[in-house]
């Protein structure tokens, strides 16, 4: 059982690296948002014509993350950033779940604000939706670092210190992107931004996978 756990790991590891990118689909069908102005929660907002695409690519994101974690606690060696690293998936895992099942109820604009909500450059922000949403960014970086420390600091997943390490920068510019200019006045593509930070965060979650499974392959005890 073991043997079969540790040989299946990498699938859902890259199969909700995938589904995590869901939001490409936007550029495919007509969601009636602009992706330089308007954020990913917003695909799934209630009554979104398409919110259940994507909302059932977040929970089986979600939950293949969550399978993905349990079994390499399980089956891989135990060592404190790893160990980190797959907990902090976990709940990555759990947020991503929630995120989709507790959408923000409107999309504000400035000409038609939500009654209930306040407005503004992050209408999610006022919603428990953020509360998750925040839970899962904060959860997939610490799993970001703690990987990316233990690949360099054990020798173990060679693709994280190159392709991951990329990855990672790419998040963290994207992310600061979107900090800074959440301060300052206009918009600041801050779409395009959050898209760069989460498809850097999906193909992150991807490499991941591959370095799990070139470390099972590999006979080296430092690529593994």
């Amino acid at each position: 059982m073991r043997a079969l756990l540790r040989a299946g790991l990498p699938i859902p590891l890259i199969l909700g690296g995938i589904a995590y990118s869901s939001w490409v689909l936007e550029f495919f069908i007509e969601t009636g948002l602009d992706p330089r102005n308007t954020f990913l929660s917003e695909l799934d907002a209630v009554g979104q014509r398409y919110r259940d695409v994507f909302s059932v690519a977040d929970s089986v994101t979600g939950t293949l993350m969550i399978l993905a974690a349990l079994a390499a606690l399980i089956v891989l060696p135990r060592r404190p950033l790893t160990t980190t690293g797959w907990i902090a998936l976990t709940v990555f895992g759990a947020a991503t779940i929630a995120d989709s099942q507790l959408p923000i109820g409107c999309i504000a604009t400035p000409e038609h604000p939500c009654s209930s909500e306040p407005s503004g450059l992050f209408p999610q922000l006022h919603h428990i939706h953020a509360l998750t949403s925040t839970i899962a960014v904060n959860a997939i970086f610490v799993a970001m670092i703690a990987f990316t420390v233990a690949a360099f600091r054990y020798r173990m997943f060679r693709v994280l210190r190159l392709v991951g390490l990329l990855l990672f920068v790419i998040a963290s510019v994207t992310t600061a992107w979107m900090l800074i200019a959440d301060n300052l006045d206009g918009a600041y593509s801050l779409g395009y931004a959050q898209r760069g930070q989460v498809g850097a965060m999906s193909l992150w979650i991807v490499t991941l996978g591959v370095a799990v499974l070139v470390g099972i392959r590999s006979p080296s005890p430092t690529d593994s």
